[in-house]
């Protein structure tokens, strides 16, 4: 685990000077996007001046990160404000939405993995893994419009916009979300359920399945029991990135649905060279990817008797 903290530490150290120089190349200049095309270059300068963007870049970087790893997340060039609270706003409207998503492709993907295996090269199978597979490659935009179109346009059952109104309730907030997070499920359904049908296939033809048979318990214990706790114990990985995802791969549907999210916090700081913005929002994003996967690692730990006396010999 310090291993793995440590390569966390170390990615999350080059993700920041990712961002922050490739962040320095986009086209665009901050004080003119900031003051308007018909505003005199003297005031331009003088903002960007103003805003500290004249200094070297590595005295920048080093300003920023510093800044960063104690809370402070810089000031907003657009808002001239703060900009940690756009950001955790922004990030608990997206883990709204990624735990909705989550709660619905988590328990169906598992058990359409086991489903399959428990069918294996029956027509059941097929149509699990190769429908999985088949939404999956749909980019988001094309399920959204797709599904926007069923239930929002033709069958009237819910709202095409994510946002809800102003002190609505969770029942509110969860008939909004529903429609987004189907594009999302649809993306990562056929991933989950193909690595648990590998998974559970492993396991049925193992010697201790056979083992559980011989001494004659019933063929549900056997799956309860021995079967699906060694089966999904690969899967905690994959969902845990795919948690990640949830985070910080929702620009498009964020954009298509007109969700204030972390995706599309980003997308319009980047478009308005709103860099602190932009290099907050990405970071946070990591931080939370580094977090589930570090959780996924612990767990996988926990459940898995060989690794944990492994490392404890």
């Amino acid at each position: 685990m310090l291993r793995r903290i440590a390569l966390s530490l170390v990615t999350l150290v080059l993700l920041s000077l990712m961002v922050f120089f490739g962040g320095q190349v986009l086209p665009g200049n901050v004080g003119r996007a900031i003051l308007g095309p018909f505003a005199d270059e003297a005031s331009v300068q003088a903002l960007n001046q103003s805003l500290g963007l004249d200094r070297p870049y590595i005295v920048q970087y080093w300003d920023w990160i510093s800044n960063f790893v104690q809370g402070d997340m810089g000031m907003s060039y657009a808002f001239r404000s703060p900009v940690a609270p756009f950001v955790l706003d922004a990030l608990a409207n997206s883990c709204k939405l990624a735990l909705v998503a989550f709660l619905i492709v988590v328990p169906l993907g598992i058990l359409g993995g086991i489903v399959a295996a428990l069918n294996v090269n029956r027509p059941i199978d097929r149509i699990i893994s190769l429908g999985g597979l088949s939404v999956t490659v749909l980019p988001e935009f094309v399920t959204g419009i797709v599904l926007i179109l069923i239930f929002s346009i033709w069958l009237d059952w819910l709202p095409v916009t994510a946002t809800w109104p102003e002190g609505a309730g969770l029942g509110t907030q969860l008939y909004h979300l529903i429609l987004p997070a189907l594009p999302l499920f649809l993306v990562l359904f056929g991933y989950i359920a193909r690595m648990a049908r590998a998974g559970m296939v492993e396991a049925l033809d193992s010697d201790y399945t056979r083992t559980a048979v011989l001494k004659g318990l019933s063929w549900p214990t056997v799956i309860r029991r021995h079967v699906l706790r060694n089966a999904l114990l690969p899967t905690i990985t994959v969902i845990a990135t795919q948690t990640g995802y949830l985070i910080g791969g929702l620009v498009v549907v964020e954009t298509l649905f007109r969700y204030q999210g972390i995706g599309s916090l980003i997308y319009t700081a980047a478009r308005g060279k709103d860099f602190p913005m932009l290099e907050a929002g990405i970071l946070t994003i990591g931080v939370v990817f580094a977090l589930a996967t570090l959780a996924a690692d612990l767990a996988y730990t926990l459940l898995n008797p060989r690794i944990r006396l492994g490392a404890e010999t």
